[in-house]
């Protein structure tokens, strides 16, 4: 088959497609032919070392496909079952052995190419908005990147809990993609200071909640934009990590609290993974939530993709397909 392999850390001149030998299904898992992976950035810190990954490796931890072969003690799914999954590593393939405990039906009438869009960022704002902080009616809520694949999600999310979304984005196509997900303020951060703007939409009192998934350049910000007793939650680092922090600025910040969350604490048994998975999937099916599929690329184009990904030239969803 072929597949995206990572032979050393590194850039994104590390993704080299190649034909490898084809996967089997091994007691509890599903051999699955991949109709797309979705591209991430913590795929990103998988290729540079930042969340080391033995060497080689095939990178990509979210898809969808169709089950081709079952392994032993597999009961739930059977061949031709629709299935996604946003924590199997190997996703950048035409084939994947997934563990069966990581994956979810994907229901009737949802496109293959969408679920394996939906997986890790929809789950992702699920619990950003649902566990993490519960967004309020009400709440006003500061949301970075809101033109990128989790900030379209967030809005969506946000928004539906009857809270206020102020974005942040660059440009004008992508202050307009926003608007569409539903953010009702937009601030540029290439020419304003977005925490001295967050205070001004806000009469001067603060955020309740900021989702962060840029990090190292936006943090300071983001402390600053918060409403005293308010939650910076920073669930990536497209930037760069965030250095350590003197815990007395949250005290100086309002008695603020800062969380690093991840999927993988959020989705800690099936149940929770079924659940989650099922209100973004069955969002999508319903029409309640979009996913905006931004960029398609081949396998042999991953250098490509992580490369527009990093340097922030996409908007949506980053999709590996065939």
């Amino acid at each position: 088959m072929r597949a995206v392999q990572v032979q050393a850390y590194g850039g994104p001149e590390v993704l080299v497609a190649a034909e490898v030998a084809d996967p089997v299904a091994g007691p509890g898992e599903l051999l699955v032919r991949v109709a797309a992976s979705g591209v991430n950035y913590i795929d990103t810190y998988h290729r540079t070392g930042v969340y080391p990954v033995p060497l080689p490796f095939t990178p990509g931890l979210e898809g969808a496909g169709e089950v081709v072969a079952v392994g032993d003690g597999v009961t739930e799914f059977g061949v031709g079952a629709r299935v996604a999954w946003a924590s199997a590593i190997g996703s950048y393939a035409e084939l994947a052995a997934v563990p069966a405990s990581a994956v979810v039906p994907v229901p009737d009438g949802v496109d293959l190419v969408v679920a394996a869009s939906s997986m890790l960022q929809g789950m992702t704002a699920h619990y950003l908005t649902t566990s993490t902080y519960p967004v309020q009616a009400g709440d006003d809520v500061l949301v970075h990147a809101a033109a990128g694949g989790m900030g379209l999600l967030l809005t969506q999310f946000v928004k539906a809990k009857g809270g206020r979304v102020i974005g942040t984005v660059s440009t004008d196509e992508k202050e307009k993609l926003a608007r569409e997900a539903g953010a009702d303020e937009i601030i540029r951060y290439t020419e304003a200071d977005v925490a001295e703007q967050a205070r001004a939409l806000t009469g001067g009192r603060g955020v309740a909640v900021v989702y962060d998934g840029v990090g190292a350049t936006t943090f300071d910000a983001s402390l600053a934009s918060l409403r005293p007793r308010g939650v910076l939650a920073l669930y990536g680092a497209a930037s760069g990590q965030v250095p350590p922090v003197d815990l007395q600025r949250l005290n100086q910040a309002g008695s603020v609290y800062v969380t690093r969350p991840s999927l993988g604490h959020y989705t800690a048994n099936r149940e929770e993974l079924l659940w989650r998975a099922a209100e973004v999937l069955s969002g999508v099916a319903d029409g309640s939530l979009t996913i905006r599929v931004g960029a398609r690329y081949a396998l042999s184009e991953a250098r490509q993709a992580h490369e527009d990904l990093q340097g922030r030239r996409t908007t949506g969803k980053v999709l590996l397909v065939g």
